[in-house]
């Protein structure tokens, strides 16, 4: 089992700045690629950053710039630094890790259970 946790939502005015975490943990052999993923009410879920194991990111437009994903000091950690936030990024922000499991061939994706983000005007 692998366990996939966030933290660092919260409550920020447009402008400001939050940092998300994300830790994966539990019988992992390998991670492939950890990422974000953002859902507003009534919108689908986007991606908003990924990451590979080569270190190869990948943005939408509409964050290049402001948001950047990275590897933490901690094993199977990933942390999003989102600046100048605007309005319109508030959502949960939702962290998946696309691992292999010890006795398993094949990768397979697990979620976070959410941290919410709101950007005030």
């Amino acid at each position: 089992q692998v366990q996939v946790v966030e933290s660092g939502g919260g409550l920020v005015q447009a402008g400001g700045s939050l940092r998300l975490s994300c830790v994966a943990s539990g019988s992992i052999k390998r991670i492939n690629t950890m990422s974000w993923y953002r859902q507003a009410p009534g919108e689908q879920r986007e991606l908003v950053a990924g990451l590979t194991s080569g270190g190869t990111t990948n943005y939408p437009d509409s964050v290049k710039g402001r948001f950047w994903i990275s590897r933490a000091n901690v094993k199977n950690t990933v942390s999003l630094q989102m600046n100048n936030l605007k309005p319109e990024d508030t959502a949960i922000y939702y962290c998946k890790a696309n691992v292999i499991e010890y006795g398993k061939d094949d990768f397979t994706d697990y979620w976070g259970q959410g941290t919410q983000v709101t950007v005030s005007s």
